[in-house]
């Protein structure tokens, strides 16, 4: 590993985003290590797929436990890459190794053959069989804690897993892999893949992947999924959202602005389930405003690795620009500052906690997916204007509902064209409860056994009674 740098159109480059410093390059792979990635990964598959249930149960009771073990360094690792907050980062390893326990408890009995009655006395069942090795095309947001959402049920439904980590946060990556070694999985069940998009084309072109998934931004899911289709591939698309936060006039206020800051500015607002448009009911729209400004306001933006911070840096310079630039053009178009709205001066990339009211369809801020600390206010005149509103998005992947009626809730749950709806909370992913988007979100899921059987062969066996 070099610590020297080098032209980025080589390697991949980790710098930490608090001081812009240099934290390493990564020389991308030849050709030849390429290779070597995708045999090792598909003999490793040839070998796991044959191994019983319960070796891989105790593979994943290891891995959960070497995760946990390494917490301090793990999430080091993270915060210095990406820039989360130190607690933040140690909280998505425990919610990693979680993970992968809940898989070792449940999974067995989820991809398990399933019996199907039918008349007579044949014997039916579906198999839930791998299908061969997956590449998954992860992003920095949580460096962990996206590959392992990914990469657990995909494992343990006997595939292999390709790895495609985003440039910035290859030291993460690295790390991973070196865990999962330590656990004991077959030698390149579970590869790193650093190349540029150029190889990575050629990657998902290759016989010997299988399907691909992805969590990023639309352009690359259309990109990838196009090449997918090309070669006849599954793919599964998480693409990011513009999830709505509505509040209804009969909401706890109080709980509804503690959760709404939190669910903006966590990760400096660079989640995909983030709320990323606040739909306040005309009667309550002023006093939530007045309450969220003063929350936001509250947040301490410094170093990560200071517990007394409440929010680190932007990831990188770049979306820093973009999203001030989204920011710009919002309020162009009419909207209103009230608070933030700046970058903040000095080294890192950080971006003060922004609040924008009057905010429209037709402004960049309604449309367009904001990843970062951007909160956007806008009123609705009743329930029915808040649906319209919270619909009117090319993005459907989550939302939140704040409401004293949670049976009017779950109705309204029906029309909300989203892949997961969450009344009096906000949105987060757990192990049991499929993710996944609906619209330009993207499509299939993750986690749950959606998520252990999104990459398997649903194989029917019928034998017919003889004699």
């Amino acid at each position: 590993m070099s610590h020297h740098p080098i032209s980025s159109t080589a390697s991949a480059v980790s710098r930490n985003p608090a001081t812009g410093e240099l934290i390493a390059t990564y020389a991308y792979q030849t050709h030849a290590e390429v290779e070597s990635v995708l045999e090792r990964n598909a003999a490793a598959f040839r070998m796991w797929r044959a191994t019983p249930i319960a070796e891989r149960i105790a593979t994943y009771r290891r891995l959960a436990e070497v995760l946990r073990l390494n917490i301090d360094t793990l999430a080091s690792i993270i915060t210095s890459e990406m820039g989360k907050t130190i607690a933040a980062a140690r909280a998505e390893v425990e919610k990693c190794a979680a993970t992968i326990d809940w898989i070792a408890e449940n999974g067995p009995a989820i991809i398990a053959d399933e019996a199907v009655a039918v008349e007579g006395n044949d014997q039916v069942y579906v198999s839930y069989l791998p299908i061969g090795s997956i590449l998954a095309v992860m992003p920095w947001n949580f460096p962990l804690w996206q590959v392992v959402r990914a990469a657990g049920p995909i494992m343990f439904s006997g595939n292999g897993f390709i790895l495609k980590h985003a440039p910035n946060v290859m030291g993460s990556a690295y790390a991973l892999q070196h865990m999962v070694e330590i656990a004991g999985f077959p030698d390149g069940l579970f590869a790193n893949l650093n190349v540029d998009n150029e190889t990575v084309a050629g990657v998902i072109e290759d016989a010997r992947v299988a399907a691909v998934t992805l969590t990023g931004s639309m352009r690359a899911g259309a990109a990838v999924a196009a090449l997918a289709g090309r070669t006849l591939k599954k793919s599964l698309l998480e693409l990011g959202g513009a999830d709505a936060f509505i509040v209804l006039a009969d909401a706890n206020i109080d709980l509804a602005v503690k959760a709404a800051t939190e669910a903006r500015f966590q990760n400096a607002g660079q989640v995909c389930l983030a709320a990323k448009r606040f739909i306040l009911e005309k009667p309550i729209a002023a006093e939530f405003t007045r309450k969220f400004v003063a929350a936001a306001s509250q947040l301490k933006v410094g170093d990560p690795l200071d517990p007394l911070n409440t929010m680190g840096p932007m990831a990188r310079y770049d979306l820093r620009d973009e999203l001030h630039n989204q920011v710009q053009r919002t309020l162009d178009a009419g909207a209103t500052l009230l608070l933030g709205g700046y970058k903040i001066e000095g080294p890192g990339n950080f971006y003060a906690p922004t609040v924008l009211a009057d905010v429209k369809p037709g402004m960049a801020a309604f449309d367009e997916e904001t990843f970062g600390p951007v909160a956007p206010l806008m009123i609705a005149e009743d329930a029915e204007h808040a649906i319209e509103l919270a619909n009117t998005s090319d993005y459907g992947l989550g939302g939140s509902l704040w409401t004293a009626d949670v049976a009017r809730a779950q109705r309204i749950a029906r029309r909300l064209e989203t892949g997961g709806v969450f009344i009096n909370g906000f949105s987060a992913s757990n192990a049991r409860i499929p993710v996944g988007g609906v619209k330009k979100s993207g499509y299939g899921r993750e986690l749950s056994h959606f998520g252990l059987r999104e990459f398997t062969n649903a194989q029917a066996v019928w034998a017919k009674t003889v004699g």
